[in-house]
C-alpha cells in the first residue's frame, strides 16, 4: 500500500510536462491557467485559433494549430474530452488522460485511493458508452469527414470559398465555407439547425459569447450537450463571414444538413 494520503503533491511528481488536446476550448482553458500557474509545463494543440488561444500563448505556453502525432512527443501525460471524436457520439460525458505509466498510475491514486487506483470507485453505469464510443469512433469520424468533403465539393461548386478545399489533405473535420454577407450566414446557420436530431425548430441568432470579440452564432441540436462530433456551426458575425461546420453523427445526416443549409441560401437569393 502506498505511503501517500490523497492529496499529497507528491502523487504528481512523476508529472511534470503535460500536452491538451483541444486546448482553445473553455473547458480547458481554466486547468491549463492552474497547472501553469503550479509550475508544469504545457503545450497544446487545437485546430482553430481564438482568444483563448492567444491568451495561452500570452502565458508561454506552444500551442500548434492542426492535429499531429508529432505534437504530444515528450508529454509526461495527454488530456483530451470524450465529446470530441474519441467518444464516437455515445460518450456523454468526461475525458480521457494517456501518458507514462506511473503518470497514469499516480492519477488513478489521486482520483480514488492511493495503492487501490482503478481497482475500485463508482463508474456510474457510463463505462459502457465510453468502450462503445471508442470502439465506433474510427466509423463515425469517417463518416463526419466525409460529409465535410461533400460540403467543401458543393459549396465551391455554387462559388464559396472553402478552407479545406475539397482535393486538399485533411487533419480535422472542421469544414470552413466563406459565406460573404451575415444574411448568407444566418440562412446557413438554419438549415444546419433544421437538420439536428434534437431543437430543429429553433432559429439560431447572434450573440455575445465569453472570449469572443464579436458576436458569434451557433448552430447544433446535439444528442449530447457541446458535442462536436454531431453535426454543428458556428462563427463570428464580422467579414469575410466564415462559418465552420463539423460533425454528423452519420454521413447521411451531415449530407441532410448541408443540403438545408443550401436550400435556405438559395431561399434567401
Amino acid at each position: 500500500m502506498s505511503m501517500f494520503s490523497n492529496y499529497d503533491q507528491r502523487l504528481l511528481d512523476h508529472v511534470t510536462k503535460l500536452h491538451f488536446i483541444g486546448c482553445g476550448g473553455s473547458g480547458m482553458f481554466p486547468l491549463i491557467q492552474i497547472l501553469a500557474a503550479k509550475g508544469y509545463q504545457i503545450t497544446g494543440s487545437d485546430v482553430l485559433d481564438g482568444s483563448i488561444i492567444q491568451a495561452e500563448r500570452a502565458m508561454g505556453i506552444r500551442v500548434t494549430l492542426g492535429h499531429d502525432a508529432n505534437n504530444i512527443v515528450g508529454a509526461d501525460m495527454v488530456v483530451g474530452s470524450l465529446i470530441k471524436n474519441p467518444g464516437g457520439g455515445l460518450a456523454p460525458i468526461g475525458g480521457y488522460i494517456c501518458g507514462t505509466q506511473a503518470c497514469v498510475d499516480r492519477c488513478a491514486y489521486r482520483l480514488s485511493a492511493p495503492g487501490l487506483g482503478q481497482e475500485v470507485g463508482a463508474n456510474l453505469g457510463i463505462l459502457p458508452a465510453f468502450y462503445q464510443g471508442f470502439f465506433l469512433a474510427p466509423t463515425v469520424t469517417a463518416g463526419a469527414l466525409k460529409g465535410a468533403i461533400f460540403a467543401s465539393e458543393l459549396y465551391e461548386g455554387l462559388g464559396f470559398r472553402c478552407v479545406p478545399s475539397a482535393g486538399e489533405a485533411r487533419s480535422d473535420i472542421i469544414q470552413a465555407v466563406e459565406l460573404g454577407s451575415e444574411a448568407a450566414m444566418l440562412a446557413f446557420c438554419k438549415g444546419i439547425q433544421a437538420a439536428a436530431p434534437v431543437d430543429s425548430f429553433a432559429a439560431p441568432i447572434p450573440g455575445d459569447m465569453p472570449g469572443y470579440e464579436s458576436k458569434v452564432i451557433m448552430a447544433a441540436g446535439a444528442f449530447i450537450q457541446g458535442a462536436s462530433i454531431e453535426l454543428s456551426c458556428d462563427a463570428p458575425m464580422r467579414e469575410p463571414y466564415t462559418a465552420y461546420l463539423q460533425g454528423g453523427l452519420t454521413y447521411e445526416s451531415g449530407k441532410a444538413g448541408v443540403m438545408l443549409a443550401v436550400e435556405e441560401l438559395l431561399r434567401g437569393e
